[in-house]
């Protein structure tokens, strides 16, 4: 895939927690979190957008900002964001997803943003 051509990756078509927040801080890709309403509202990546792995796996389209852009795919643990990143893969997105997922993502020290945009939580 393109984004593997231009990025790599690490272990197949998953990225570092690290290597996704340099990524899109660079607005070399999107960051779409595919938890559900209840685990987005806890606590997030600041950068990222959201569509639930249940409404992807039922044919929704992306949100605008992650259409033509190569999609980095993220969850909880990493469970849903590489199932979500096969749903990409065979629409024709250049996806891939994060290891360790949101829970990665906090223990490495990026940011997690909840309500109002003060500190969240990973639930």
């Amino acid at each position: 895939m393109i984004f593997e051509r231009l990025f790599g990756s690490s272990g197949g078509n998953r990225i570092s927690p690290e290597q996704a927040r340099r990524r899109v801080a660079d607005g070399e890709a999107v960051l779409l979190d595919v938890r559900e309403g209840t685990e987005w509202k806890a606590g997030h990546a600041p950068e990222a957008v959201h569509l639930p792995l249940s409404r992807l796996a039922s044919g929704a389209k992306l949100p605008a900002a992650a259409r033509n852009k190569p999609v980095v795919v993220i969850c909880r643990s990493g469970g849903r964001s590489r199932q979500a990143a096969q749903i990409l893969a065979g629409r024709g997105v250049d996806a891939v997803d994060v290891a360790g997922g949101m829970s990665a993502w906090a223990r490495a020290g990026l940011p997690v943003t909840g309500p109002g945009g003060r500190p969240g939580t990973v639930a």
